[in-house]
């Protein structure tokens, strides 16, 4: 029997998106696979951006056993989903897949991993911390009450358009879930005079070389400043080392965030650090 068909025989998964031919998802999850010697195969797949709903049911029909989703199609994903785990329902978008004989399960590993990745890579505990979240899409959505969860003092959340902020932290009083902890909206301007211990940008500013228009005060002092955006310097991240904040990238939340993915799907929870190293070894 040729490779192709060995292949064939292995449990399959993939990682959706458009544009999808960057994913560093199938070197992590190989690397996953090995080190825990599970047997899979898992590949890139590019979706039309109107065909996302058509390319998931392809892949299950093909016995696909569940894919990662990535931009632009996590809302689709939460949507197209039968059923949703809690915390996929608390972000409102969906970045896992599982599919079996009673349908396709949406979950999001988004805040597990940014959590994991500050508490447990970087060594932060962040109860008692005041954070500071910045943007109000997809991304800070789907790690705002995994965030919560860790029990910090305030958690505000700031946005070029506050109005969006300003509904995030509704949805949170509206839930009651959270009523010990102060969680507030506030516009750029508003943050003078405001510190913080742990400022996260869920911004895609990085993406454009774009400024953020933050007040320099924002950093307490040994304050963490975190990027979700990973392999290159962002302008927030320079302005952050500029006025003395402890600088990391969202490659730890990459590969956290596809670990619990992983365990979700095999039942397994994969060692982390060696993959970090693998990949910001190829990005230097």
């Amino acid at each position: 029997m040729n490779n192709q068909n060995d292949n064939m025989d292995l449990d399959r998964y993939a990682v959706v998106g458009n544009p999808i031919a960057h994913s560093k998802s199938p070197m992590i999850h190989q690397a996953f696979a090995k080190n825990t010697r599970q047997d899979l195969v898992y590949e890139r797949v590019l979706a039309p951006l109107d065909g996302f709903v058509e390319t998931v049911q392809a892949l299950r029909i093909q016995g696909f056993k569940g894919v990662n989703v990535t931009v632009p199609f996590k809302l689709e994903a939460f949507q197209l989903a039968n059923q949703l785990t809690e915390r996929a329902h608390d972000a409102g978008a969906v970045n896992t897949l599982i599919f079996n004989d009673e349908g396709v399960i949406g979950d999001n590993t988004d805040g597990t991993g940014i959590v994991r990745d500050i508490e447990q890579n970087l060594c932060i505990p962040l109860a008692g911390k005041r954070i500071l979240l910045i943007g109000a899409g997809g991304a800070a959505e789907g790690v705002l009450h995994p965030l919560l969860a860790c029990s910090p003092a305030l958690l505000v959340i700031t946005n070029r358009t506050l109005d969006k902020a300003i509904s995030m932290v509704k949805k949170v009083e509206e839930q009651g879930e959270y009523r010990y902890i102060s969680v507030n909206a506030y516009a750029f301007d508003d943050l003078r005079g405001q510190a913080f211990d742990v400022v996260i940008n869920a911004t895609s500013t990085g993406l454009t070389d774009s400024s953020l228009p933050l007040p320099a005060t924002i950093f307490s002092p040994q304050a963490l400043a975190y990027d979700m955006m990973y392999g290159r310097e962002t302008p927030f991240m320079a302005f952050a080392r500029s006025h003395g904040a402890n600088v990391a990238d969202g490659l730890g939340m990459l590969v956290e965030q596809a670990a619990e993915a992983f365990y979700v799907w095999r039942g397994v929870r994969p060692e982390t650090q060696d993959v970090m190293q693998q990949i910001r070894n190829l990005s230097q």
